[in-house]
């Protein structure tokens, strides 16, 4: 029997973040993690169907003693950290015209860095290669920073398409905000 052909499924459309504070659309085949178990309250973890892609959505306190393209490299290096990730590696780092993103009216500044990282997922030792873009959206009115993370392990499985960049370019400008409330008093 023949195998079948990679299938596209459509992305989920104002997808509610975080109690429906915030919404974005969420690439094909997406799977909430807290389904399946617990994830921090200041994050939202989606991952792919079939792949080991993984997307994260966090809400951090601004590290106002980072400013710029540091800023995306600081909160690189310290997921990296977390992670206990080895041969880190920045590749690019460029900032995003808040004109595209739906966030536009209370981001202050937008930087998308692109790294490789070596890390072992829980409870195997071999480390694989990494592929990580992340976005950086700065909400200094609400002491925010806004960190949208794309993991992308070399592929194994294919019988649905991986995610692309694309599909997290989608979810970085269509993060929108509807209630200012989820920063607490202002």
């Amino acid at each position: 029997m023949p195998e079948p052909s990679p299938r596209r499924m459509e992305p989920t459309r104002d997808y509610p973040l975080f109690g429906g504070a915030f919404s974005a659309t969420l690439p094909p085949g997406a799977m909430d993690v807290s389904d399946l178990r617990p994830v921090p309250n200041n994050q939202e973890v989606f991952c792919h169907r079939v792949t080991d892609q993984s997307l994260i959505v966090e809400l951090l306190e601004q590290q106002t003693h980072v400013q710029g393209e540091e800023a995306a490299r600081y909160h690189f290096e310290d997921i990296c950290g977390a992670q206990e990730a080895r041969a880190v590696q920045v590749e690019t780092v460029q900032p995003l015209f808040l004109e595209n993103l739906a966030l536009r009216g209370c981001c202050q500044e937008a930087w998308v860095l692109s790294g490789k990282q070596q890390v072992a997922k829980e409870n195997q030792q071999v480390a694989k290669d990494v592929t990580v873009h992340q976005a950086l959206l700065r909400l200094p009115q609400h002491q925010t920073d806004v960190l949208l993370t794309f993991s992308q392990p070399p592929p194994e499985n294919v019988s649905l398409l991986p995610w692309s960049l694309g599909d997290f370019e989608q979810l970085v400008t269509s993060l929108t905000l509807h209630d200012p409330g989820i920063f607490g008093p202002q």
